[in-house]
């Protein structure tokens, strides 16, 4: 599976912003999708995770509420809706693509293909 991440940019705090994830080379119906970020100095976390019909979502903590993980098979494609940006939430945003396993889905390790990664950049 290839995935081309992209939307990131910069926006002020209180902002919103899109990703997207656009994935090809397989069957995208059948991975469960994530999303994850890396800030400036600190080790990559989970975001964000939806099923592979988008029967079941979940979210970090830090963003509960705020973001909104969503995905069109149809189109190959999922979605990250961030809402109320914050400065915190600077970082590069990658999504990534597994097969559903019993290792949890908010774990890296549950993922095999990754995307190159969007920039979002939330000024205060």
């Amino acid at each position: 599976v290839q995935l081309q991440a992209s939307g990131g940019g910069l926006v002020q705090a209180g902002g919103s912003l899109r990703l997207s994830c656009t994935a090809s080379g397989r069957t995208f119906s059948n991975y469960v999708m994530g999303w994850f970020r890396q800030a400036p100095g600190k080790e990559r976390e989970f975001v964000a995770t939806i099923r592979e019909s988008g029967s079941s979502t979940d979210y970090a903590d830090s963003v509960k509420g705020r973001f909104t993980i969503s995905r069109d098979n149809a189109k190959n494609t999922v979605y990250l809706q961030m809402n109320s940006l914050k400065p915190e939430d600077t970082a590069l945003y990658y999504c990534a693509a597994g097969r559903y396993t019993i290792i949890p889905t908010t774990s890296q390790s549950a993922y095999t293909y990754w995307g190159q990664g969007t920039l979002v950049t939330v000024s205060s």
